[in-house]
């Protein structure tokens, strides 16, 4: 590989960079002046939240139950089964649960938005409404990013909570019961513990929405172009998703620090 073609991929991979963070700055400034396209708004949270809510539901539910298993059978030999509550509430609650509802969401309903956006380009419906003067960004990127933002915390709560009586489900074959399993929970968590698990389901929904859309609205070369913006989005959002995690975590350490 010589100079050229490394030159060639900086290049490319700097301008993409950049239009992905004009996208997001532009969103930004147009999210709060009108109109706000109240109706799409909520179609758009039907269809983000409340579709997306079984599939992280069940996520969460076995997830819980393979950590209070795994977590069982590491206690019992101290005699300390009592704190499975809370093992399984840390994990899931500042990182298992944020992140799986993340990859899931990703994974339906990124490349849902990559796809609808990407066939409103290549069908030229997007130039039609540029034509009569729609803002594309206020029309099409605002509202989905708002529904990302309220839609993916909410669900990763609700995959939390299932997790927890996935865990309790466990629990009670081993003689555990209901107080002693919720008493373990205030012994390992505290109140930024729940701060963490819901700022970072929201930091991922805007990197999910905002990579659907900006792979979307950049989509060429019609129908086969569309799958493959799809793959694309879902591949950098799951990727930038386990990348920031880390970034995340890493900044709630140092200020519990």
């Amino acid at each position: 590989m010589n100079i050229a073609v490394i030159d060639k991929i900086m290049l490319n991979f700097f301008a993409e960079l950049q239009g992905w963070f004009a996208l997001a700055a532009t969103t930004f400034a147009r999210v709060f002046r009108r109109p706000y396209y109240y109706r799409e708004f909520a179609v758009q949270f039907d269809k983000l939240g409340f579709s997306s809510l079984f599939i992280c539901m069940l996520t969460g539910l076995f997830t819980g139950m393979v950590m209070a298993l795994q977590a069982l059978v590491q206690l019992k030999p101290f005699a300390a089964t009592s704190y499975v509550g809370g093992m399984v509430a840390v994990t899931m609650i500042k990182e298992l649960g944020p992140v799986l509802a993340s990859l899931m969401v990703a994974g339906r309903v990124g490349s849902a938005i990559t796809a609808e956006l990407g066939t409103m380009v290549v069908t030229e419906q997007v130039d039609a409404m540029r034509v009569e003067g729609t803002d594309i960004v206020k029309r099409l990127v605002a509202p989905r990013l708002k529904a990302m933002l309220l839609a993916l915390p909410l669900l990763t709560a609700a995959a939390d909570a299932v997790s927890l009586l996935g865990g309790y489900i466990m629990a009670s074959g081993y003689g555990i019961n209901p107080t002693m399993y919720l008493k373990g929970i205030p012994q390992f968590m505290v109140f930024q513990d729940l701060i963490e698990g819901l700022v970072k389901p929201t930091f991922f929904g805007f990197l999910i929405a905002m990579t659907g859309c900006y792979v979307g609205l950049n989509t060429r070369g019609g129908a086969e172009g569309v799958g493959n913006s799809a793959k694309q989005a879902v591949v950098v959002s799951s990727v930038l998703i386990l990348m920031f995690d880390f970034f995340l975590t890493k900044i709630f350490v140092v200020f519990r620090g």
